[in-house]
């Protein structure tokens, strides 16, 4: 099985983040109109900054040119996730444990719900816990079509 091309430069930067002191949140490789975009995004505890964005840009562009993992012509971006951002894994469901979620369900869970909205409680073995207005509900991670962090509940 090929790797896709996130998946590779992903592994390829993963290190290089870190030692900086960032959490590598996602790497997207998306067509956006005529252009390639190569999105990097990363993450703190404390927030990023632009300062954050371009220190990551200048350190990752040379390994990215070195390697050239990518065959046709792109722009690198590097961006923090923001308020909105999308938890797709186990790890970035691990990270947000606490903050306040919303999520859309493939197909409707046992109480009929589509969408759920509340706190990220837990994540454990596959399985999310969202503590609702209506009492916990559990759910499983690949049953959910989207997962965000929401700016409130």
């Amino acid at each position: 099985m090929t790797k896709n091309i996130a998946t590779i430069v992903k592994e390829l930067i993963a290190s290089t983040v870190t030692e900086l002191g960032y959490i590598l949140w996602d790497v997207e490789f998306v067509r956006e109109g005529a252009a390639n975009i190569l999105r990097v995004t990363i993450d703190t505890e404390n927030g990023i900054c632009i300062e954050d964005c371009e220190k990551v840009h200048r350190a990752i562009d040379p390994l990215l040119d070195e390697t050239d993992p990518i065959q046709q012509a792109y722009n690198l971006e590097v961006s923090s996730p923001g308020l909105g951002r999308s938890i797709k894994n186990a790890e970035q469901a691990e990270y947000c444990i606490g903050q306040p979620v919303g999520a859309k369900l493939y197909a409707p869970d046992e109480a009929g719900r589509r969408a759920l909205n509340g706190t990220l409680k837990s994540y454990r073995d596959g399985n999310l816990t969202i503590e609702t207005a209506d009492g916990d509900a559990v759910v499983e991670l690949k049953k959910v079509a989207k997962l965000w962090v929401c700016d409130d509940e």
